[in-house]
């Protein structure tokens, strides 16, 4: 249980605990879910996601990383690439033993983040009136939808059911 402050307890006129219950529908209403902490908490800081984009393109050393992500400090970039490497994310190769340094790439798991990125690229672009992906064979914009591998259809948000972000 929770125990709320006085003054937070008296300006809604409610009781002073909440309850387990009351918690539990509250967090399963919300869309943050332990699947989606977990994820924010292997890529949501500032350089992340970042570091993967440029990875996408092919293995890169410190260095190339460093130069095309302009900006980001080398102990930071040290600290994400060792992080995302402990995450099995990023797979790090060395290329020399003295002094030690080591060619990024990543892995399946961390290859998988490419559709994240295209859908939070595209919000981005949205967002600031930037250029959005197109059909190359109709000039239209893209959208993403949901789809049915079973199926083999895609499926409208209200035929989607209940999302469960875990």
């Amino acid at each position: 249980m929770a125990i709320r402050s006085g003054a937070e307890a008296s300006a809604g006129g409610e009781s002073e605990v909440e309850t387990a219950a009351g918690r539990e529908q509250r967090e399963s209403d919300s869309l943050a879910t332990p699947a989606l902490a977990e994820a924010l908490a292997t890529v949501g800081d500032r350089w992340t996601l970042l570091i993967v984009a440029c990875l996408l393109a092919g293995a890169r050393r410190f260095g190339e990383l460093e130069r095309e992500l302009g900006g980001i400090a080398p102990n930071v970039l040290s600290s994400r690439l060792r992080r995302l490497t402990e995450q099995r994310l990023v797979v790090a190769e060395p290329y020399s033993r003295r002094p030690e340094r080591f060619v990024y790439e990543l892995t399946e798991a961390g290859r998988e983040l490419a559709g994240p990125l295209r859908l939070l690229t595209q919000w981005g672009a949205r967002q600031t009136g930037g250029a959005t992906a197109v059909h190359a064979a109709c000039g239209n914009p893209l959208e993403a939808v949901w789809y049915c591998p079973t199926c083999s259809e895609p499926v409208a948000d209200d035929e989607a059911g209940e999302l469960d972000y875990a």
